[in-house]
């Protein structure tokens, strides 16, 4: 159905090359009859230039900490950091996806109460998030050092439900957030 470009912000670098910092995902359904929850994924974005009609704000709100507009998500997804040293969700994994990000496709690609499978969990971001989102979760993992990482995740998103980035059901743009509540 369409390609998904992330960009990662941060690449293993080169002298030879360009710095890799991008990655494609794929969307894609066996049929004409999928879930796609477009809602679930609305992005809160930085009104920079808000228009408006009559004086009132048009398709923003106006806040005391910014101007503010829910969009509809892009294919191209550049507000998603990989998971710093300094961050909760962070393991040792050397390819670790954030949650934010399985987050978007679960949200996405899923109702409440189905099965997430992921037959390559690695550090174990797809069932953590998964059970964070009250989705049912199957993962595969041959590497018992990762699939140790994964109960001990699982076992810390029983008292944390919270995902960087993921706030009050809308995604905010990276290093956007509002200081007060509405």
């Amino acid at each position: 159905k369409n390609r998904i470009t992330w960009q990662r912000e941060k690449g293993r670098g080169s002298r030879s090359n360009w710095k890799n910092s991008m990655e494609d995902i794929w969307f894609c359904t066996k049929s004409d009859t999928y879930t796609f929850n477009v809602d679930h994924v609305k992005m809160r974005k930085k009104v920079w230039a808000p228009y408006t009609k009559g004086g009132k704000p048009k398709d923003w709100e106006q806040t005391k900490t910014g101007n503010f507009r829910d969009t509809y998500p892009s294919n191209f997804w550049n507000d998603i950091t990989i998971p710093f040293w300094s961050m909760a969700e962070n393991t040792a994994h050397p390819t670790q996806k954030p949650e934010k990000l399985i987050a978007k496709l679960v949200l996405a690609s899923s109702n409440k109460g189905d099965i997430i499978l992921d037959p390559f969990l690695g550090s174990g971001t797809t069932s953590v998030v998964a059970q964070k989102l009250g989705r049912n979760y199957i993962g595969i993992e041959q590497n018992e050092r990762y699939a140790t990482w994964t109960e001990k995740r699982l076992e810390s998103a029983l008292t944390d439900s919270s995902i960087q980035g993921y706030r009050q059901q809308i995604f905010w743009d990276r290093n956007v957030q509002e200081t007060q509540k509405r």
